[in-house]
């Protein structure tokens, strides 16, 4: 009997210290990535590439179990890679699903770039996830309804919300919930998807979560304007994780941070949080981490990378020679994000429409080329490869010599200046638009002139300028490079203009 009470005693004890050793005291880390298209390092490997930051994870977890790893959108399209074929099939994004769940991502975010595939794909790569999704203003819409996208695995489907809690706990027994709020921005109108107000939405999803949980954290995929004013409106979110410029960004809005790291992993973010359940008070140290050369390859990640690589080089070679090799050096920002490719002149377009020009011996009076083929949606730096230019331009195609009439090359360029903000809008070289007029060679456009013109076969196809075909009463003659030829791909044009500069 006495052995017995001595057993019970020694129990309670243990609860006891147990219990009492709780200081109320938690520490935790996200890894944040936004805007990453590329798996493999980029800038001739310089930068980027996601086994780097895979061992940066995991250092991360060694000094912290709590560790979690987030994306705030874009990363299944654009993607070099995501345009070609595997197996029969396009990749759409595959690629990238394979080495997020060999990261064990906890978290992600819908970006605009989400839905460039569509719906079939998404649905493919949402249930081929190990990591859940979240949005609170992105719907599915059908015909006849408009329901939340879903993620099926293992036969059963999970609905994906507006926000997502994690529970954490460390040694002494502390255990906090954190729930993570998400907006997307409504800037890729799809036949498949209803975009509600962003800001009412989190706000809303804020007020549904706000009391199951001790902090919440914006996990964003919209503007830096837009971030600003949702930390206005909620102003006790001590962090926003957002994505979208692909530029790193640092701000206070009153208390709440917000923080967004370089497209394609060139940059990550480490935030180390502190929360202290007795008083509610949170601390945040948050590190923009270079991912470089510094950071070696996680091995397993690696193997990843490098199956998917292959499967690009071996398609890639098909068409040019030596595709690491350094072609061009640029000690400016190259720009072809896509906001400014869509919607005004750009270094890169430029450089992109003179090589067109210089593929036909620059025999040729103009040439254009629509700012929706131009996909990277990011800017070059530094050393180029071709592999670099492939990005640029994934979808390829023939450089065409047009004669057309004048009228028809005004009706063409008038229509690309009112499309700016979508693909239509056309990077130009040698025309100028000066006081709303177009000149070439500062002269006006004439409409009785005939006039040759270097343009992209996409063009000539009447997708994004309805009236712009080979049958056009104003079409003289279209000329077809044959595969021998330079212009026979836009990219190879670039990457032989690229080595002349």
């Amino acid at each position: 009997m006495k052995q017995y009470k001595l057993i019970i005693l020694f129990l309670f004890t243990i609860l006891f210290v147990s219990c009492s050793s709780d200081d109320g005291k938690i520490s935790f880390t996200i890894l944040q990535l936004n805007d990453v298209y590329e798996i493999s390092s980029i800038q001739g490997g310089k930068y980027g590439g996601m086994a780097r930051v895979e061992t940066v994870h995991q250092e991360l977890v060694a000094k912290n179990k709590n560790t979690l790893l987030v994306m705030a959108g874009d990363f299944l399209n654009p993607s070099l890679l995501g345009t070609m074929k595997h197996e029969g099939v396009r990749v759409r994004g595959k690629q990238m699903i394979e080495v997020m769940n060999a990261m064990s991502f906890d978290l992600v975010a819908f970006g605009n770039h989400e839905f460039d595939i569509p719906k079939k794909d998404l649905q493919k790569r949402m249930d081929e996830s190990n990591f859940p999704w979240i949005s609170s203003n992105v719907f599915n819409k059908t015909a006849d309804s408009i329901k939340q996208f879903y993620q099926e695995l293992s036969g059963v489907k999970r609905l994906i919300k507006g926000s997502f809690i994690k529970e954490i706990f460390d040694e002494d027994g502390t255990k906090i919930k954190v729930g993570f709020i998400s907006v997307c921005i409504p800037s890729n109108p799809k036949d498949y998807v209803l975009y509600k107000d962003m800001f009412s939405a989190i706000v809303k999803e804020y007020e549904s979560i706000k009391n199951k949980v001790d902090i919440v954290i914006g996990l964003t995929h919209v503007k830096i304007e837009h971030d600003r004013e949702i930390a206005k409106l909620l102003p006790n979110i001590p962090l926003i994780m957002g994505g979208h410029e692909h530029t790193n960004k640092n701000e206070m809005i009153g208390n709440v941070r917000i923080t967004k790291a370089d497209a394609n992993a060139k940059t990550a973010y480490i935030h180390s949080i502190n929360y202290d359940k007795k008083n509610k008070n949170t601390i945040i140290s948050s590190q923009l981490k270079s991912i470089d050369t510094s950071i070696t390859d996680n091995l397993k990640v690696k193997l990843v990378v490098d199956k998917w690589s292959q499967v690009m080089e071996d398609q890639i070679s098909k068409i040019v020679e030596n595709p690491y090799e350094i072609i061009y050096t640029s000690k400016v920002p190259l720009d072809a994000r896509d906001a400014p490719i869509r919607s005004k002149q750009t270094n890169l377009g430029n450089m992109i429409a003179r090589s067109m020009a210089y593929s036909y011996d620059n025999k040729v009076d103009c040439s254009i080329v629509n700012g929706g083929s131009i996909r990277i949606d990011d800017q070059l730096i530094g050393d180029i490869n071709s592999i670099d230019i492939f990005r640029v331009l994934p979808f390829g195609g023939p450089v065409l010599k047009v004669k057309m009439k004048g009228s028809l090359l005004k009706k063409v360029l008038q229509y690309g200046e009112n499309a700016a903000g979508s693909g239509a809008y056309l990077q130009r070289n040698n025309i100028q638009f000066i006081n709303k007029t177009f000149t070439i060679n500062n002269k006006k456009i004439s409409s009785s002139t005939i006039y040759t013109v270097a343009l992209s076969d996409y063009l000539m196809k009447g997708l994004d300028i309805p009236f712009l075909t080979k049958d056009h009463p104003d079409i003289i003659s279209v000329f077809n490079p044959i595969p021998s030829e330079v212009p026979f791909d836009i990219r190879k044009a670039v990457i032989t203009y690229f080595k002349t500069q």
